[in-house]
């Protein structure tokens, strides 16, 4: 049996065949169904959020974001993400410059972008990073400042709050991603979430065509509409989230014990958090080191994650960029198994295969 970085969650197999049963008697698969409306409205009941709209994934909420606030010219951003966090900025004819990430947080360091901005900058685009809050407040406070737009990158940060609020209402847009491994997933999703009822109604007709009505467009639009099958998956998972959440806390927990005394450091996390445990990140003493560990696990058929590898500033159609805090991690950060039914007992393997490869 090989133990993977994440395993996806799968509710009882009866209660998604009862969605199915309402979905082929209503002969309704997609364009905004029942099932699609339902699923927003719980978010955002479960989220405490005003305003949110489900889509085929966190890719397109992106891409959707950065058209819908007209973006253009320089887009401060991260080199510390999943590639999708630069390639739709370039997708969309923005030019990502990058500003280096904190050491401790891993997140993007709010000084160093206050360093990158220019005339031609118009927006920032921050990772919540392994769903870990970026510093909101201080980004927040620059782009008042300057005038300039914020977009969160929010894949990681469901169930995630900072002061008291869902991590998805802060920015003009959060974007999310429901992919089959996050804590909670639609098999494919993804979803924008903004503060801004004009801005959300711009949007509501950017995934589907510009459509106002059968026969007008009011924008340039997409194909960004999601399922009723991929509804019926996240109806059925968010009874759930609770649960899932309280394990990943102890799974994270009996991970720090185990791997205690260890050359490895955790990310530190954002004052006046409650975390959501989205990955068990740790950052080793250099390369070598991860490589090691990797050789054993893998021996084991267990499957850790180089996440996030490369930097992004090392992408080839990102030219002349240095972020020499993120190529360093990059190198050195590995996200080990975390999931529901991850047992103990193959935490307590990893972290004696973690040991005996830094000899221990």
């Amino acid at each position: 049996m090989t133990i993977n970085v994440t395993k996806p969650f799968l509710p009882p197999i009866e209660e998604y065949g009862e969605y199915l049963k309402g979905i082929w008697s209503r002969e309704w698969l997609t364009n905004n169904g029942p099932l699609v409306n339902e699923l927003e409205l719980q978010l955002k009941r479960l989220l405490g959020l005003d305003h949110l709209l489900y889509l085929t994934n966190g890719t397109v909420a992106l891409q959707l974001a950065i058209k819908a606030l007209g973006l253009r010219g320089e887009v401060i951003t991260t080199p510390f993400s999943y590639v999708a966090t630069t390639s739709s900025l370039v997708w969309e004819g923005c030019t990502p410059v990058m500003a280096d990430i904190c050491p401790r947080t891993l997140n993007i360091d709010p000084d160093k972008i206050e360093e990158k901005l220019t005339e031609h900058t118009t927006a920032i685009l921050a990772t919540h990073v392994y769903g870990n809050p970026c510093d909101v407040d201080r980004i927040e406070g620059i782009a008042r400042k300057h005038n300039v737009r914020v977009i969160y990158d929010a894949a990681h940060a469901f169930g995630t709050k900072v002061n008291g609020r869902s991590l998805f209402s802060y920015g003009d847009v959060s974007t999310t991603s429901f992919h089959a491994t996050k804590l909670f997933h639609t098999i494919e999703g993804g979803a924008v979430v903004t503060p801004d009822p004009e801005l959300l109604r711009l949007m509501a007709q950017m995934r589907n065509f510009g459509h106002v009505s059968p026969t007008e467009f009011g924008a340039v639009g997409i194909n960004g509409k999601n399922s009723e099958m991929h509804a019926a998956m996240g109806l059925c998972n968010l009874k759930y989230v609770p649960d899932i959440l309280a394990k990943r806390r102890i799974l994270s927990s009996r991970y720090d014990e185990g791997l205690n005394g260890c050359a490895i450091r955790r990310p530190e996390i954002a004052k006046n958090c409650e975390y959501n445990y989205a990955y068990y990140a740790v950052v080793l003493e250099s390369e070598e080191a991860l490589v090691s560990v990797l050789d054993v696990l893998h021996l084991h058929n267990i499957v850790p994650r180089r996440y996030f590898f490369p930097s992004l500033s090392e992408l080839k159609y990102v030219h002349d960029q240095s972020a020499p805090i993120s190529e360093d991690i990059s190198r050195r950060v590995l996200c080990l198994p975390l999931y529901n039914d991850l047992s103990f007992e193959e935490v307590d393997m990893i972290c004696r295969l973690i040991k005996r490869a830094l000899r221990y």
